[in-house]
């Protein structure tokens, strides 16, 4: 039977649940399985260093402690953006509330990365975080693996 090995391409169907058994991504549901390709960045290292060695066919649970799956928090990681900036970046009118998540294009404008509102100051100012939404948190991966290459 193949076995997961670094840079491996995978089929599998996953379903990762966060601390209080909150569905994050259920692919079991959707009825399309996942592909993709260990080592890519689409999952995060430690999840990917858990499916080395397992072979097709593998139904598992994976559960990751706090941190270990997206980090531990980083206060550093929550920073106050200006109503000038925001309104630069995009849409001049926008109201921001504590919940949304905001898009942000990075430096290169190639990509971007979302921060969650945490606070609106009276002078339009916003506190976002830039942590991962389940940094800190203990994560569940479920797994079936239906095809290695």
């Amino acid at each position: 039977m193949p076995q997961v090995q670094e840079g491996s391409f995978l089929t599998l169907h996953y379903r990762m649940t966060g601390p209080q058994g909150q569905t994050i991504i259920d692919t079991f549901e959707q009825g399309q399985p996942a592909t993709l390709s260990l080592g890519a960045g689409e999952l995060s290292p430690a999840i990917e260093q858990r499916l080395l060695g397992l072979e097709e066919g593998t139904h598992t649970v994976i559960e990751l402690a706090a941190g270990e799956a997206f980090g531990e928090r980083q206060p550093e990681m929550q920073q106050w953006v200006a109503r000038k900036l925001l309104n630069q970046l995009g849409d001049p009118h926008e109201q921001y509330a504590v919940g949304d998540v905001v898009q942000f294009p990075t430096p290169g404008g190639l990509g971007t990365y979302a921060g969650a509102v945490r606070e609106v100051r009276a002078d339009g100012a916003v506190l976002f975080d830039f942590n991962h939404p389940l940094a800190g948190q203990p994560v569940r991966f479920e797994l079936q693996l239906i095809g290695v290459l």
